[in-house]
């Protein structure tokens, strides 16, 4: 039987991504884990592999698509193997959305038809979400047009509000509703900004309109806390040291990586900050997937080390190492940048001595990490100098309490202060 290959779901918020280019033909034999296509999310260009070994024999979508996630794009037949194409495609849903960027189809019309009138403002009581429903172009127009997305009634696959819908709520006069209130109401950051001649207007890009989205419902639907203690690196330095001089470039290890070893074991023992809150319960993670916040052109990328509890320290460098490069690159795979349960944000590298971070949702917690820096200290009732470093857990207090995370930092310190259990 041929293998279908749907569009990925690449974030938990992800509805929908973009098919940028098929990197193998009809027709053209592929192997497995050999790249298929080149997929765009709010976030990144991610490289879908193949997972089986065959011949291309049909695209069911074309170039600059935008596909729903579980789309069938493209089929796969095994070697050998006979395909009907046609009947294939007959017995295939018509795809149900497909939507190019404006600035791809400069002609295309607002429609009229299906015009929905708004509901009313009194039910408007919760926070727009990742999770309502809206593909990522229709909630861009929606800000564009300063519509509140909720007033929309959606027409897409179960009840998803697609392009159209914005577009025509806008030509129905529904724009007249700016969210919740009188379009003639400035919003209070549009009130606060004005703009001179000498200004120069930057548009966001996708990853930092998704950002942007991200971060503001994180920090106004989720009660943050924070708690932050100081961890005597001298032996994480030292240790590393010596491991570094067995190695080769390639092979060398950060101190982040011994961060990240430490902070997975001790999720251990912490499971309520290896979680998620999900309205009447909390999920607990049965894996330890530790996030890596990563600076690429345009923002922040999160990659994602695997099971990060049960390898190595060097396994756990090589990982990170190759998929940071990837992700300057703007190559990801989508296993290098979803599943994470929990994040650990490190400006070290720019001379940075302690921050907050604000919460990865759907995540319970995120570890922001400062430099290790040599300083003066007091040891045994004598002044001398040792190196220092500070780590702020944020956490969800729907899900954990400042106990919890103070004896959470208490742990994940006496770890770092004793690398050598890292190895065992």
């Amino acid at each position: 039987m041929p293998e279908f290959v749907p569009m990925p779901k690449l974030g938990f918020d992800m509805a929908e991504g973009r098919l940028v280019r098929k990197v193998v033909q009809e027709g053209q034999s592929i192997k497995k884990g050999e790249i298929l296509a080149e997929v765009e999310t709010d976030k990144a260009t991610v490289e879908v592999e193949a997972y089986t070994t065959g011949t291309v024999v049909a695209w069911l979508v074309d170039e600059n698509q935008f596909v729903p996630i579980g789309t069938h794009m493209v089929v796969i037949a095994a070697p050998g193997e006979q395909v009907d194409v046609a009947a294939l495609k007959s017995q295939i849903p018509k795809l149900v959305v497909s939507e190019v960027e404006p600035s791809q189809n400069p002609k295309a019309k607002l429609q009229t038809s299906n015009i929905q009138r708004p509901r009313e403002a009194s039910n408007l009581q919760s926070p727009i979400s990742s999770f309502l429903r809206i593909s990522p172009i229709a909630r861009r127009m929606s800000d564009e047009l300063k519509i509140d997305p909720r007033l929309i009634t959606g027409t897409g696959p179960e009840g998803r509000i697609t392009k159209k819908d914005v577009e025509a709520f806008a030509k129905s006069g529904g724009a007249a509703t700016v969210f919740g209130v009188a379009a003639s109401a400035p919003s209070p950051t549009a009130a606060a900004v004005a703009v001179t001649a000498e200004d120069r207007i930057v548009p966001l890009t996708k990853l930092r309109s998704a950002i942007a989205r991200r971060m503001s419902e994180s920090k106004t639907s989720i009660p943050h806390f924070y708690v932050t203690t100081e961890v005597d690196m001298g032996a994480v330095i030292e240790l590393r040291k010596q491991l570094n001089e067995l190695v080769s470039e390639a092979e060398k290890i950060s101190v982040n990586d011994f961060v990240l070893k430490a902070a997975a074991l001790t999720l251990r023992d912490y499971p309520y900050l290896n979680a998620s809150f999900n309205g009447d319960h909390v999920i607990q993670r049965g894996h330890i997937n530790m996030g890596i916040a990563v600076a690429v052109s345009g923002g922040l990328l999160t990659i994602v080390v695997k099971d990060c509890d049960v390898k190595s320290v060097k396994m756990i460098a090589a990982e990170a190492k190759a998929m940071a490069a990837r992700a300057r690159d703007g190559k990801v795979k989508p296993n290098d940048v979803e599943g994470s349960t929990f994040t650990v944000s490190n400006l070290g590298m720019f001379e940075v001595d302690s921050f907050t971070a604000i919460i990865n949702p759907p995540e319970a917690a995120i570890l922001a990490v400062g430099a290790a820096k040599e300083v003066a200290v007091v040891k045994n009732g004598s002044l001398t100098t040792g190196w220092r470093m500070k780590a702020t857990l944020s956490a969800d207090h729907r899900v954990t309490d400042g106990a919890e995370a103070a004896q959470f930092m208490q742990a994940f310190k006496k770890k770092l202060e004793e690398p050598l259990r890292l190895l065992i």
